[in-house]
């Protein structure tokens, strides 16, 4: 094929692994690819030359939004006007779609290829936004197989590649190892605490969570927690949470990192909203999932949402298999109570653990090789037309 010029743009850390695998798939039948564009760590490691600093795009929230629109915008002039001097065979926004759509179909007016990886939650809320990508993207690549339906009925060329987690998580459970490792009793009854991995989220969670914990402690004085956390930033404001709701003495670990390793070794988790309540159903771990955003934000975007549920393991279930409890309902007392009952009802896990099964088998399809396979092709079909 020649040397091939890829534009590659993510936005958070859930999309810079997303971009990583596929760029490394990418590098395997294209050693000689050129990448640019926006990278987190795990891209760049890949080989990806990054243009701006991924954490410039990594804002949650109206409030947030507005406060960097400014920079945001100034960033996407420029990162318009490079890409277009590099010229590549294909732009990749790799998540961000609010901001990578407004770049996609200006490079799709330059006659660039443009593939989204992946789809938005048209399916959740703002379905309004199919419209927008019809104009930006040429090809979808999607990981539910749901989704696919929806573009094929609006008429946008969409690829089902699966979930990458479904594929770098084993379907064998790891618990027994793990516990070893971490030193805990393989008769412990243990909970994951993950509030969130941005500081913006710790604000909202962290008090929540370590008061959680106290109640769940009160019902079962024997429980203990591990409470992994991405960054220095994270952990000071969760420490600073314990030390403000006097907590010390909660039998709590502190991990750096290493949320999958917590999850595993849990026996069931308390998880805010997002990725991590798939990443929490591979590894088939019973889950209370939890969301908190601030009021004003909560205002504008309650009318948008189309589904009753907003947990991942909820939406691919099609029905309620997790408990969600947000806003005003994201008590302690609630969300204890809610741990409690997975903790005490051993049938209930069981029955849970075979429709985690089933959406572990279903999004396990090599995500990174198929979406490759469908980049190479439109890549091959331009070139012959």
């Amino acid at each position: 094929m020649g040397a091939i010029r890829i534009a590659i743009v993510a936005g958070e850390a859930s999309g810079d692994l997303l971009g990583s695998h596929l760029v490394k798939a990418l590098r395997e039948r294209l050693p000689q690819a050129e990448f640019i564009g926006i990278a987190g760590p795990k891209m760049i490691a890949s080989g990806v030359q990054t243009l701006f600093p991924m954490e410039k795009l990594s804002v949650i929230g109206f409030h947030e939004v507005l406060r960097n629109l400014f920079s945001l915008l100034a960033m996407r002039r420029e990162l318009k006007r490079k890409i277009i001097a590099f010229q590549p065979h294909v732009y990749i926004g790799v998540d961000a779609p609010d901001f990578n759509f407004g770049v996609e179909r200006a490079m799709r007016k330059q006659g660039i290829l443009t593939v989204h990886f992946a789809s938005p939650s048209i399916w959740a809320w703002r379905g309004s936004r199919i419209h927008k990508i019809k104009r930006a993207v040429d090809h979808m690549l999607v990981l539910y197989p749901f989704e696919k339906i929806i573009y094929d009925k609006a008429g946008i060329a969409a690829t089902y590649v699966g979930h990458p987690m479904a594929d770098t998580i084993p379907l064998e459970d790891k618990r027994v190892a793990v516990r070893e490792q971490l030193k805990l009793g393989q008769a412990s009854q243990v909970v994951a605490l993950l509030p969130g991995s941005r500081r913006s989220e710790l604000h909202m969670h962290a008090d929540l969570f370590v008061q959680t914990a106290q109640r769940l402690r009160q019902l079962l004085p024997e429980v203990q927690f591990l409470a992994p956390l991405s960054t220095k930033e994270t952990r000071q404001l969760f420490e600073e949470a314990l030390y403000r709701n006097q907590a010390q003495d909660l039998p709590l670990t502190i991990m750096f990192g290493h949320a999958q390793e917590a999850m595993t070794a849990a026996d069931c988790v308390l998880v805010k909203s997002g990725t991590a309540t798939l990443e929490a159903a591979l590894l088939r771990r019973p889950m209370v999932i939890t969301y908190r955003i601030p009021k004003v934000t909560h205002f504008f975007v309650k009318r948008l949402f189309y589904l009753p549920y907003f947990g991942l393991p909820n939406v691919l279930a099609g029905r309620f298999i997790v408990p969600e409890l947000m806003q005003d309902q994201a008590t302690p007392d609630n969300l204890a109570q809610a741990l409690k009952t997975w903790l005490d009802d051993k049938e209930a896990r069981q029955n849970l653990l075979a429709e985690f099964e089933r959406m572990h088998l279903e999004l396990r399809q090599n995500t990174a090789q198929r979406a490759s396979d469908a980049i190479l092709g439109l890549l091959q079909a331009r070139r012959a037309c």
